[in-house]
């Protein structure tokens, strides 16, 4: 069986980002390295990379679709993300597929989904 252990979230400023996921995560991850912050996801990385302090990278884009984490307490991670300064794509609702969530957009214009833990829909 293959496990997931990282994701990449590409960054516009590596220090906002800290700030920014710190602020979500309630934990101040880890620089590892001048371009990539960590934060532990359950085991499974959570890193913010900023391509743009590599001469190679040209162009920045952000992800292209959304990241989904699953949490335990929704009306707190809304809280955090409102506070934090992420912009809100959908406030939190009931989806047919029923799990209960919110999207939000990150300060690069990564689109993030939190999910309640005990709706999450998995197929």
């Amino acid at each position: 069986m293959a496990r997931l252990y990282r994701v990449i979230i590409p960054v516009l400023d590596i220090e906002a980002a800290e700030t920014f996921y710190s602020a979500i995560f309630g934990e101040p991850g880890k620089r590892v390295s001048p371009e990539r912050h960590y934060f532990d996801c359950e085991g499974t990385i959570f890193a913010c990379f900023a391509p743009m302090l590599f001469k190679e990278w040209d162009e920045f884009k952000p992800n292209p679709d959304h990241v989904y984490i699953a949490v335990d307490d929704l009306d707190d991670y809304f809280s955090r993300c409102k506070s934090a300064g992420a912009k809100v794509l959908a406030e939190t609702q009931a989806y047919p597929w029923g799990e209960t969530a919110f999207y939000v957009e990150d300060p690069s214009g990564n689109k993030l989904c939190f999910v309640d833990r005990s709706t999450m829909f998995t197929g």
